[in-house]
C-alpha cells in the first residue's frame, strides 16, 4: 500500500492530509480576534432601555380635542377637488343654458334660412373681408360676421348671410372643407334659430 492509499478515508476519498504543504495553509485556522473592550460598559454591566405598555395612558386621549378634524388623504382630496370641479361646470352649463337664446341676441340678425355657420377658423386671423372674398362665388352675400367674445377677440367661427337663399344652399353642399388661409373649415346651416331644441356644444350635446 502507498502513501496516497493509506491517506485514503473509508469512502474512498483522500484526506487532507495528502495535500501538498502550499494548499494544506488554507485549511490552517486563523487566529482568533482580539478583544476589544466596550467603549461604555461591558453588555454584563450595562442598564437597557426597558419596554413599558402604554394602555394604562389610552383614558388620557379620549376626548382631548373635542374640534379635530382629521386631514384628507390623497385619494380624498382628490376626489373633493373632481367633485367641485364638476359642480362649477353644471352651475356654469346652467348658466349658459339660461342666458344662451339667439333670438334675443340684439347681435344675431338676417335671415337664419339664408345664414351659414363657418367654424374651424384661424381665430386671431380670418377676418370678414377674408371670408367675403372666399363665399361670394356662391352669390351676392348680405352679412358677414366674426364671433367675438366680450374682449374682443374672434372665437374662431362666423356666420355668413346670402342675399338668396338658393346661394347658401349651394354654398353649404360645395364649400365644407375648403381652406381659409391655409385650414379647412366646417361649413353648416345655422341651426339655433331654425332647429327647436338646439343647442351649441360648449353648452352640453345636442338633443
Amino acid at each position: 500500500m502507498n502513501r496516497r492509499q493509506g491517506n485514503q478515508d473509508s469512502d474512498g476519498r483522500v484526506g487532507t492530509a495528502a495535500l501538498p504543504p502550499h494548499l494544506l495553509r488554507l485549511f490552517a485556522p486563523r487566529p482568533p480576534l482580539p478583544y476589544a473592550k466596550p467603549l461604555d460598559r461591558d453588555p454584563g454591566k450595562k442598564d437597557e432601555p426597558r419596554l413599558m405598555p402604554v394602555s394604562q395612558y389610552l383614558d388620557m386621549c379620549k376626548n382631548h380635542d373635542t374640534d379635530y378634524v382629521p386631514t384628507l388623504s390623497i385619494a380624498e382630496r382628490k376626489k373633493q377637488k373632481l367633485e367641485e370641479r364638476d359642480r362649477k361646470a353644471q352651475e356654469a352649463l346652467k348658466t349658459g343654458l339660461e342666458a344662451w337664446d339667439p333670438n334675443k341676441d340684439e347681435k344675431v340678425v338676417g335671415d337664419p334660412y339664408k345664414t351659414l355657420h363657418i367654424s374651424r377658423l384661424q381665430s386671431y386671423e380670418c377676418t370678414e373681408k377674408d371670408l367675403r372674398r372666399e363665399f361670394q362665388m356662391y352669390g351676392p352675400i348680405e352679412n358677414v360676421r366674426v364671433v367675438k367674445d366680450p374682449e374682443g377677440k374672434p372665437r374662431g367661427y362666423a356666420f355668413i348671410e346670402f342675399e338668396r337663399e338658393k346661394d347658401m344652399k349651394a354654398a353649404y353642399k360645395d364649400a365644407d372643407g375648403i381652406k381659409v388661409l391655409g385650414r379647412r373649415i366646417v361649413v353648416d346651416v345655422e341651426r339655433g334659430r331654425t332647429v327647436k331644441g338646439w343647442r351649441p356644444k360648449r353648452l352640453g350635446k345636442v338633443p
